[in-house]
């Protein structure tokens, strides 16, 4: 006899003024305009698991979804800044120009620009810069695994720090309110309340499956298997990875979607798990996002609400646009940024 299926998981990301929130087979983004006004975008969605179903195996997963969220991650931006109104100023000539150059849209342009940007910025501050010092201690006589150990906390402090100044940006405050509805409308839906505002708000806006947590497990996590790696190197073929930072740091790369594959799966074990051992071993992770959550308002908790009832059960009735967004109506946000060039 099969034992009872868990229930899926619902997860989402904070947007421009909005919340995206998923599901396996379906995605909503709600985003509040300036007026006022609700937008919902609701699409179906199929995952690649039934494409490829190795990749949805045990161990392959994390990396694949590490790689689609920060595919889709810039997606739902640019989508969540033409629903709220944010780009609709006119493209001046250089856009016009790069636009006609290139053959393709400014949005897309810049999409592509940040991506690439986003991850050269990601592999200096987390897999270059944290490793420069390796070759001076393994001089000095430290071990691989001390080496490994002041390498991870560099990495560690370095990502504290760049979420602590990413908080400081007034936008990217707004953003980690959002965050903090998005948890908090997640955590209503899975103690079986009615989806309010006032049932949201009772709730933390720490969750034990957000993607804080999957940094931190993977940078601690990190450290453990590249020493073990490093150790193993060394006895088999006699090369010190300490004292070679290209192929250091090629390893670390090569090595990556290994690290992000098994991370994942330590986070969903210890997100529905619940035992003292769990709760203190995922402690740190739920302590990071306080850096990337802030308590949201009343109308950032209606907005997190309506992406995840359009999740649940389909776009809600209301006046559409053209291209099948659903305008609901709202009172503006007090503390929203000034109004947009409609």
């Amino acid at each position: 006899m099969k034992g009872k299926q868990r229930p899926q998981d619902y997860g989402g990301q904070a947007v421009l003024e909005g919340v995206m929130m998923r599901s396996r087979e379906a995605m909503a983004i709600a985003v509040r305009r300036t007026d006022g006004s609700v937008r919902v975008k609701h699409e179906e969605v199929t995952p690649i698991s039934k494409k490829h179903k190795w990749m949805g195996w045990p161990f392959i997963r994390g990396s694949v979804s590490m790689v689609m969220m920060m595919s889709l991650g810039m997606k739902v931006l640019t989508t969540s800044a033409d629903m709220a109104g944010i780009d609709d100023e006119e493209p001046s000539k250089f856009e016009k120009w790069l636009a006609q150059k290139l053959g393709t849209g400014v949005d897309k342009i810049v999409m592509g620009l940040a991506v690439v940007l986003a991850v050269a910025l990601s592999m200096g501050l987390f897999v270059l810069l944290p490793n420069l010092p390796a070759k001076a201690m393994s001089d000095a006589g430290w071990s691989l695994l001390a080496v490994n150990l002041v390498s991870g906390l560099i990495r560690i402090i370095i990502l504290m720090a760049y979420l602590y100044l990413t908080g400081k940006i007034p936008d990217m405050r707004r953003i980690f309110q959002y965050h903090g509805a998005e948890h908090k409308t997640i955590y209503c839906y899975e103690n079986g309340l009615p989806l309010t505002v006032e049932n949201a708000q009772k709730f933390s806006t720490l969750h034990p499956r957000c993607g804080t947590s999957f940094l931190l497990i993977t940078f601690i996590f990190s450290i453990i298997f590249y020493s073990v790696i490093d150790v193993a190197v060394l006895s088999l073929t006699g090369f010190d990875l300490g004292q070679n930072y290209l192929p250091r740091i090629l390893t670390r790369l090569l090595l990556l979607p290994v690290v992000a594959g098994i991370s994942y799966e330590l986070l969903k074990g210890l997100a529905h798990a619940e035992t003292p051992l769990t709760r203190a071993l995922r402690w740190p992770g739920m302590q990071l996002q306080r850096l990337t959550t802030r308590p949201p308002t009343d109308k950032m908790c209606e907005v997190a609400i309506e992406a995840l009832k359009a999740v649940l059960h389909g776009l809600p009735e209301g006046e559409r646009t053209e291209d099948g967004i659903v305008v609901l109506p709202g009172e503006p946000d007090p503390v929203q940024a000034e109004p947009q060039p409609a």
